[in-house]
C-alpha cells in the first residue's frame, strides 16, 4: 500500500504483529519506516485485501526478518492514533492485532521496512527505544505462552 494511503486515512488501518518468543528473548526490529521509525517493535504491517489476520502476520515477519514462524494464540489488541502536530487531524490510525509466535524456520534477517532485526532479552527492553505499550504486550504474550505449555 502507498505510504499516501497510510497517512492522513479515511479509515482505520487493520495491522498485525508477531511476539515471537524465544526462551526469555523476543524477537525485535528496528523501523526503517514512518510511524515510529528509528523505534524499536514487533515485526508486522498492514492486513492486505482478502488476506485473513494469521496468513497476514506470517507473511509480514518472512518479508521484514526472514523467518518462518507458526502463530500460537492471540496476545491482545491495540489502538494507535496518531495526530498531526497540535491539530485534530488524525495522521496514522491503526488497529493492530498482536499474535504470539514461535519461529519455524529461515534465517534472520531484516529486509522490507526493518533497518535491523535481533532478538534480545526480555529483561533488556528498557535498553531499546520501543515503541509505546510494546513491553505490556510483551509481557501479555509470556502470559499466554505460559496458559498454553500448562
Amino acid at each position: 500500500m502507498p505510504e499516501a494511503a497510510r497517512e492522513f486515512p479515511d479509515a482505520p488501518r487493520v495491522g498485525v504483529g508477531a511476539v515471537v518468543l524465544d526462551d526469555d528473548r523476543v524477537l525485535l526490529v528496528r523501523r526503517g519506516q514512518p510511524p515510529s521509525v528509528d523505534r524499536w517493535s514487533i515485526p508486522g504491517g498492514l492486513v492486505e485485501l482478502g488476506e485473513r489476520l494469521e496468513e497476514a502476520v506470517v507473511r509480514e515477519v518472512a518479508e521484514e526478518c526472514g523467518l518462518r514462524i507458526r502463530v500460537l494464540g492471540l496476545c491482545g489488541v491495540i489502538d494507535r492514533v496518531v495526530h498531526a502536530g497540535d491539530s485534530a487531524a488524525v495522521r496514522y490510525h491503526y488497529v493492530i492485532i498482536d499474535y504470539l509466535s514461535a519461529v519455524e524456520g529461515g534465517h534472520l534477517q531484516p529486509g522490507s521496512d526493518a533497518a535491523e532485526a535481533r532478538f534480545i532479552p526480555i529483561a533488556n527492553l528498557d535498553q531499546y527505544d520501543i515503541t509505546e505499550g510494546l513491553s505490556d504486550m510483551i509481557h501479555r504474550a509470556q502470559k499466554v505462552r505460559l496458559c498454553l505449555t500448562q
